[in-house]
């Protein structure tokens, strides 16, 4: 087993929930360095090392997944510089897996989605993961009208003009091209190219890092003129919006973009076997050097349209694909100190500052110890991990960066241990407000108590409530939200969410005006203040989201925002709810609605129950609903079906699609999946050995089908 499997896999939750709360601070600090400032410090592989290390956390513990969270992102919001375009279907980034384990594992999960028993031939396409800059192109009636960057996934950046400018790419497709196609691929720079550009710019004084921020840094000129002497390139894919079926497989359609005149990649192959696909991967691997142009992996997709059809899409990924990254790189340097990160929920994370060290290519500066625990060599278990070698400042380390992750360190090396070393005493103060610091038993994660007194904690929870994928208000960055938060002036200070929609009012009480504070101005002022009127009216499940529950990120406010449908409704639940005391004890009804919601679960539940037990939370949520409305949830699904809002429970054998299958089905035909029956159940979908919950649905009086029926009641999920 590879060192980072072994490593998450041994993290426990708490472990877990610091390193997300430290990899999510980092990652937004790094978008906005990118994107707003484009000035990154950092080099895209290492961006992309980050994200690959918080999926790799939230698919072991998805119910830590926090609201901010970055895989519920895609890319980053686009620039000022070019104008949005919004992408009409999603551009969604690809889960990753880094061992022939992960491989076997992804490859059972989608038989075991589809229900495909282990001798039903199952085809997938295998091809070099190119390292470039991901792009969509639209053709409407064969002519080239517009090119994409990714964006956030949702929306990306115009830059039509820059990639006219790319001779492999066709202004004009053939007759035989469908009226709308969206052609998708990676705009990326072979690396004699590279050189030759990075010897002509280095005149200039400025070089770029490597192709692929080359390719991107190439094609987001400003003028297109100079995009035109940058040598870039397109390998096509993959596709978008398309007027009409474009073939049965991904192979033949791929193949197809070839015959239009796109460059497609002569490394994709058809595999019908885990071996032929790992065979496929180790082939790659072993001539990666002699390509000229960079990869980083190998990608799996499942070759039938169908199929790929029925498997669907997760939050930001598809089920029917992945990426299979390259091995580890490891190297050795001197661990110069051990910093304390506070999180959002006070955890206290420790942060390895390393003398500078190049791993593949990227300099590494910092690594991740998780907690103390880990620094004294000891596991989750409770088992020695290293041997039981602990961690010291002053230490000779060994660290790897896997498939690009974020480093770990991996061993000490004693021999060379200074004299002078001493074991790493573990602070009992919080380092940002010096209140006592609490390790809870069963907890390896030691954290603060200064609650909402803490600055470290406060900031980041303010900072979450007006990020992206919760309130999303425009103006209240990172540096806006910590002038305000640390202002002595009563009438500029935002300490709780609600002081963030009172902030127009008691300035204009105020002999201190904003506009003329440094930084902002009467323009900014005003935008501020719009931005911040747009969202007195706001989903509930975004509302949810902003609060910042802990184990409530964005899926979750989203499940429980259906179930629900309103917040007051949840509210009145989560207080009435009464938590099981022991093993035998079922709770209220309350509690069991809330514990039975679809993909909840009692950790969740427990972190909903006890966050509204709190008066200062219960005050904190009044003072924000008198300021704004959270909107009862909308209906999944953008067309009424037969079981649009309706709420149902599978229970016994399905025989004809898998359990997964038949809840993602039926949210995506705007049904309410529940994991247990009620009064508030609509329809139950009974199969073969359907047991207490058929029972308890007959004498409930609740409508019960066969699978058969549940097809004919959707008309085959169309």
């Amino acid at each position: 087993m590879a060192f980072e499997d072994k490593s998450i896999d041994l993290l426990t939750p708490q472990e877990a929930e610091a390193e997300l709360a430290r990899l999510a601070q980092e990652i937004a600090a790094h978008d906005r360095r990118y994107h707003g400032e484009d000035a990154p410090t950092i080099s895209d592989a290492e961006y992309d090392a980050l994200r690959l290390r918080n999926a790799a956390i939230e698919a072991r513990f998805p119910e830590l997944m926090r609201a901010d969270s970055p895989s519920l992102k895609v890319g980053a919001a686009p620039s000022a510089t070019f104008s949005p375009v919004a992408h009409s279907v999603p551009m969604l980034s690809l889960d990753n897996v880094f061992s022939d384990a992960d491989v076997v594992d992804f490859v059972a999960s989608v038989r075991r989605f589809l229900a495909f028993p282990p001798d039903r031939e199952l085809v997938f396409t295998a091809e070099p993961k190119i390292d470039g800059l991901s792009m969509s192109l639209r053709y409407e009636r064969g002519r080239l009208v517009t090119a994409a960057t990714r964006g956030d996934g949702t929306t990306g950046e115009n830059v039509t003009a820059n990639i006219r400018t790319i001779g492999e790419i066709p202004q004009q497709l053939p007759k035989d091209a469908p009226d709308v196609i969206e052609i998708r691929g990676e705009v990326y720079m072979r690396r004699d190219d590279f050189i030759a550009l990075n010897q002509r710019m280095a005149e200039t004084g400025r070089v770029f890092a490597n192709p692929r921020n080359s390719a991107a840094g190439s094609l987001r000129q400003i003028d297109p003129e100079v995009t035109r002497t940058r040598p870039l390139r397109f390998f096509a894919y993959a596709w978008g919006e398309t007027s009409e079926q474009l073939g049965e497989t991904q192979f033949d359609i791929v193949r197809r973009f070839a015959d239009w005149g796109f460059t497609i990649n002569d490394g994709m192959v058809r595999c019908n076997s885990i071996e032929g696909i790992l065979a496929h991967y180790k082939s790659i691997e072993a001539t990666r050097a002699q390509l000229p142009y960079d990869i980083d992996g190998v990608v799996y997709k499942v070759d039938r349209l169908d199929l790929q059809a029925r498997l669907g899409f997760r939050s930001r990924s598809p089920r029917w694909a992945t990426a299979h990254k390259f091995a580890a790189e490891k190297a050795t340097t001197i661990l110069t100190g051990i910093d304390i990160q506070v999180g959002r929920t006070g955890a206290m994370t420790p942060v390895a500052r390393l003398q500078p060290v190049t791993v593949g290519g990227v300099v590494v500066t910092n690594a991740t110890l998780h907690n103390e625990d880990y620094i004294r060599g000891i596991g989750s278990s409770g088992q020695p991990i290293r041997e039981g070698r602990d961690i010291r400042v002053g230490d000779t380390v060994l660290i790897q960066r896997a498939g690009d992750v974020i480093p770990q360190i991996l061993d000490v090396v004693l021999e060379k241990r200074p004299a002078d070393a001493v074991p790493y005493v573990f602070p009992d103060r919080c380092p940002a407000c010096d209140s006592h610091a609490v390790r809870e038993e069963g907890e390896a994660v030691r954290r603060c108590t200064g609650g909402l007194i803490c600055p470290a904690q406060a900031v980041e929870r303010l900072r979450h409530f007006v990020s992206r994928g919760a309130m999303d208000i425009e103006g209240l960055g990172e540096k806006q939200i910590a002038f305000f938060f640390n202002s002595e002036d009563p009438a500029l200070q935002i300490r709780s969410p609600a002081d963030i929609f009172t902030l127009k009012a008691r300035q204009e009480k105020s002999l201190t005006k904003l506009e003329n504070v440094d930084g902002f101005g009467a323009t900014s002022v005003k935008k501020l203040y719009a931005a911040i009127d747009e969202r007195r009216n706001i989903e509930f499940s975004r509302f949810l989201y902003a609060l910042g529950i802990r184990h409530v990120g964005e899926t979750n406010a989203k499940r429980l925002a259906r179930h629900y449908v309103s917040f007051a409704a949840f509210r009145e639940a989560s207080e009435a709810a009464v938590l099981p005391q022991d093993k035998g004890d079922k709770g209220n009804a309350a509690w069991q609605d809330l514990n039975g919601v679809n993909g909840i679960g009692a950790i969740v539940a427990a972190a909903v129950v006890e966050f509204f037990a709190e008066d200062h939370n219960r005050r904190a949520v009044d003072a924000l609903l008198e300021e704004v409305t959270p909107l009862d949830e909308k209906a999944v699904g953008a067309v009424s079906t037969p079981v649009s809002g309706k709420t149902v429970v599978f229970t016994g054998s399905l025989e004809k699609m898998s359990r997964d299958e038949a809840k993602a089905m039926a949210e995506r035909l705007g049904a309410k999946v529940a994991g247990s029956v009620s009064k508030k159940t609509d329809l139950v979908v009974a199969g073969p050995g359907a047991g207490s919950k058929l029972k308890l649905a007959t004498e409930l009086g609740i409508e019960v089908i066969d699978e058969d029926q549940w097809f004919e009641r959707i008309g085959n999920g169309s």
